[in-house]
């Protein structure tokens, strides 16, 4: 992860009036010249490396540096070990001509930008325009930062909850925001407004190759800056903000105000919020973890919620990631709650990791699974969520599976919503989806997925947006009856379309008209996109 650092580069400072009246010209260490500048300070003295900090430019006339080529390589060594900024000099006293090969060659050896200016000039005049314009730099951070001190305060006595939260992080970043849980699963997603799409493809995967040394950093291969969520021993998640260049102080900023109102907020929402959801947990947890324990029987008997002689349905409702107008979860628990209430159905409702966990308890001879359809047809006329149901199950003991199932159907489903798509999704409407989402992080479907597509990634990665093969391969299996609908899907003609089926073919070494050449790569196809792996 990179450092975040603020400030006028050397760069821009070569471009101000009196650095240009100078007639500058870098003789050594442009790679260097994307450095802030921190202060400017004029010395001719030989030591000038123990006396500057990091980030610190040099205006020397030559006058006072070693006459010896060693001396000189020494100097530049000591700037280098300081973290200089760069070298200015200033032609006419001590060097009329070009500078010594020594100077020049250890400034490039270092990386550390050398100038020399063709016109003489006064050192006063270029400290104090680089002075006032990285002062100008720091007064505009110092104003942000407030703006930003601001708004979070405000959000913060307004009781924000997490989406009022990222949506203010989505405005003041300008850029898509994401928050993810320890385990690298999307918990909440905004579209930045250059966001054409694809900002989560393959997040899981992308993600866990993403580490953060302190409390927030800057990726610059996703191009994402990163603020962990929680303690260094307690970590819950991380705040990630879509950032293609070097973050500014005021963007770092927004990035840690938020995920300290993140952390308040989920600190009050234990503490405060809701008290019937807390209860709930403990509940839910109780039944999955000792069913027959006495002591959670009766307190579920005591919250009205009836544990004897009845049916159990486990269901996870989980805000649609990337919606346009987002769920908001604390609303969509009411709703729950309500929508139970108004069908006279006990239900346990709580908050696991951005999900709500509901079980339902229902009269043997009840229809559970029709009671969980109504549930969840009040709750979608409202939000935006998927809801994903587990088996319905007739003893206590089964509970913990019923839920299990649940969320692992709610990680199968898709994200989004399609045409023919039932309200409440279940292991049995999603067929080889569903099976592949019972067998998870197994090792063996990963290695299965990864032999399967890895040479057609690897084409793709090569090409980069002149074709993609993965793309064509998964419109085929998508339109197994018809390759004029896959063409279309693509926007392809019919012989584009045919050239790529050709080139995977070559490339896989495959009849892809072969049935089980087709259904194992469908499969593996279906194991990359639930692994997280899209993503070429």
């Amino acid at each position: 992860m990179a450092e975040v650092t603020p400030g006028v580069t050397l760069e821009e400072a070569l471009g101000l009036p009196t650095f240009r009246r100078a007639v500058p010209d870098v003789v050594a260490g442009r790679v260097g010249l994307d450095r802030p500048i921190r202060w400017v300070h004029a010395t001719e003295r030989a030591d000038a490396g123990s006396l500057l900090r990091a980030g610190d430019l040099l205006l020397t006339m030559g006058t006072g540096l070693p006459d010896d080529d060693d001396g000189l390589a020494s100097f530049v060594d000591a700037l280098a070990e300081a973290g200089a900024a760069g070298i200015v000099v200033e032609l006419g006293r001590r060097w009329s001509a070009d500078l010594p090969a020594p100077l020049v060659d250890a400034c490039e050896r270092h990386g550390l930008p050398l100038v020399v200016l063709g016109q003489e000039t006064r050192f006063a005049a270029l400290a104090q325009e680089i002075g006032e314009r990285v002062v100008d730099r720091q007064l505009t951070e110092l104003r942000e930062a407030q703006r930003v001190h601001e708004t979070f305060t405000e959000l913060s006595f307004g009781q924000a909850g997490p989406v009022e939260i990222l949506q203010a992080v989505q405005r003041m970043a300008a850029g898509p925001v994401v928050v993810e849980n320890a385990q690298h699963r999307p918990l909440d997603y905004f579209a930045g407004p250059d966001d054409a799409g694809g900002f989560l493809d393959g997040w899981p995967a992308r993600s866990r190759r993403v580490e953060v040394a302190g409390r927030t950093g800057w990726d610059a291969a996703n191009g994402w800056l990163v603020t962990r969520l929680g303690t260094a021993d307690q970590v819950w998640g991380r705040l990630v903000i879509g950032s293609p260049q070097p973050p500014s102080q005021r963007l770092v900023a927004v990035a840690e105000r938020a995920a300290a109102a993140l952390a308040l907020h989920r600190l009050h929402d234990r503490d405060r919020g809701t008290l019937m959801r807390r209860t709930h947990l403990e509940l839910l947890s109780g039944l999955t973890d000792d069913p027959d324990s006495d002591d959670v029987l009766r307190r579920c008997e005591m919250a009205g919620f009836p544990v004897r002689r009845r049916s159990f349905a486990g269901v996870v409702v989980r805000p649609r990631i990337g919606a346009a107008a987002p769920a908001d979860l604390d609303e969509v628990a009411a709703t729950v709650v309500r929508a139970a209430h108004g069908l006279r159905l006990p239900a346990l409702v709580c908050e696991v990791e951005r999900d709500l966990r509901v079980l339902v308890s229902a009269v043997p001879t009840a229809d559970a699974d029709d009671l969980v359809d109504r549930l969840a047809a009040r709750v979608l006329a409202q939000h935006d969520v998927v809801l994903a149901a587990g088996r319905v199950v007739g003893e206590r003991s089964a509970i913990a599976r019923s839920v299990t199932e649940a969320g692992q159907v709610a990680d199968a489903a898709p994200q989004v919503r399609r045409e023919h798509d039932p309200d409440v999704h279940r292991l049995a409407d999603l067929h080889l989806r569903g099976l592949l989402a019972l067998l998870g992080e197994d090792d063996r479907l990963r290695l299965f997925a990864d032999r399967e597509l890895a040479a057609l990634k690897g084409h793709d990665r090569a090409e980069g947006a002149r074709t993609d093969l993965l793309a064509a391969l998964r419109a085929l299996v998508m339109h197994p009856a018809s390759k004029t609908e896959a063409a279309a899907s693509l926007h392809l003609s019919r012989a584009a379309f045919y050239d790529r089926l050709a080139r995977i073919e070559k490339i896989l070494d495959a009849d892809l008209d072969d049935p089980d050449v087709r259904v194992s790569l469908h499969v593996a196809l279906l194991a990359d996109e639930l692994s997280g792996g899209a993503a070429k």
